[in-house]
């Protein structure tokens, strides 16, 4: 395949290289991994060099002593653990980025945040040394951390302080890659000097679900539904409980697994047996070969009403699965209720309930709400279609890379 960026090449002749910087481990099942993570292998398998810097790239052994009282403050002061948390992880990788950029030839630093583009800036050796931001949080970080029963209160010392360190960070970057329009317009919300930079939308893309064997017996659902994610607040599995609550009120059985680890393990546990759900719902931790689980379920179901992005999303469509989901942020983006998807209501379970079983009832709308997803993954999602857009973006020339309109 001929991919744009494959005549890029440095001023000194040699082919370009890309250093993502990531304050993350560089491997882990967040959404910030699957994106560089699935990056990486495009780039590299069309001939460009990628290297991950993280903090813990330079001298690991110190991460130890100096990352752990997090862990005690987390406690004693949720937000004191934050700065440690940040201020340290930023620290440790600046000193990667630096021995890395230190022989000043010309490349891209991909920073996952602004944590990371703050490094990058501090680190590099000169204006050939180009730091790309990529977007993946809802209008800023300082809304995160500000969130219901999170580290801090929007508005507050911290938030504003975080605000402003975000503002001359992204003002002064090379360029920005936003995750959806949504992301977009969620930073230019309150950012809106940022439509000046060089920037892009791209969505996140992964490579295609493994396609079933000719002549393979056909694979039988091992539950009705599957939805994925971190067990947190944001992404809401309660009401999935409350949703299939609603079903079985109406003497129907759906089933469901819940892949994803993470604070609410146990209430949610509790939860599925206090609504008589024993049986039902499945929660399934953490699995590494998922991707190649998803084919054996009739639908793929989501709750989260905060997001940026959705790559369980995606890959739920890579593997042919109808979606249902809230119709929030950049959910719409990605699939279209009455085609891929079915939107439901994120506080009307009842609802929802009725949406969901009349979607599963009918094998032609769900066969038909498959293959849309599939035929829309395989245009707008795969890596093949991702990969050349955002290795196109950042490698080009700053001078031909268009500004993106607000």
């Amino acid at each position: 395949m001929l991919v744009a960026h494959a005549d890029v090449t440095r001023r000194d002749g040699a082919a370009p290289s890309v250093t993502v910087a990531t304050i993350f481990r560089e491997g882990g099942e967040t959404g910030v991994h699957t994106h560089f993570g699935q990056l990486r292998g495009y780039l590299e398998q069309h001939g460009t060099e990628v290297t991950v810097v993280t903090p813990f790239s330079w001298h690991r052994a110190l991460t130890y002593p100096v990352f752990a009282p997090r862990l005690a403050l987390r406690h004693a002061s949720p937000a004191a653990a934050v700065l440690w948390y940040r201020y340290w992880h930023e620290q440790f990788l600046y000193r990667a980025l630096r021995q890395r950029l230190a022989d000043g030839r010309e490349q891209v630093i991909y920073a996952q945040g602004p944590l990371e583009a703050r490094a990058a800036l501090r680190a590099r050796r000169g204006p050939q040394q180009r730091v790309i931001m990529a977007v993946h949080f809802r209008g800023s970080q300082a809304d995160e951390h500000a969130e219901p029963g999170r580290e801090f209160k929007p508005g507050g010392r911290l938030y504003r302080a975080m605000r402003r360190a975000e503002r001359d960070v992204i003002l002064r970057v090379d360029g920005l890659v936003y995750v959806s329009g949504w992301a977009r317009d969620a930073l230019l919300g309150w950012l809106p000097e940022a439509a000046d930079l060089p920037s892009e939308v791209i969505s996140n893309g992964v490579t295609p679900a493994a396609a079933q064997v000719p002549g393979e017996p056909e694979r039988r659902p091992v539950a009705d539904l599957v939805t994925v994610g971190r067990l947190d607040e944001a992404k809401n599995h309660k009401f999935l409980l409350d949703v299939l609550a609603e079903a079985r009120r109406q003497e129907r059985r759906v089933t469901l697994d819940i892949y994803g680890d993470g604070p609410l393990r146990r209430e949610l546990a509790h939860r599925i047996t206090a609504l008589g759900l024993d049986g039902q719902v499945r929660m399934q931790g953490f699995r590494a070969d998922l991707r190649q689980q998803l084919p054996a379920y009739r639908a793929y179901v989501h709750a989260s009403y905060a997001e940026t992005s959705s790559l369980a999303i995606i890959e739920a469509m890579a593997a042919g699965l109808p979606i249902v989901a809230g119709g929030i942020g950049p959910i719409p983006e990605i699939c279209k209720d009455g085609a891929e998807a079915r939107f439901w209501p994120l506080d009307d379970p009842a609802r929802a309930a009725a949406i969901l079983l009349e979607l599963l009832d009918s094998p032609a709308t769900l066969a038909a709400a498959g293959n849309a997803a599939r035929a829309r993954f395989q245009r707008d999602f795969d890596i093949d279609v991702v990969g050349e857009k955002l290795g196109s973006f950042l490698l080009e020339s700053p001078a031909s890379v268009p500004a993106q309109p607000a």
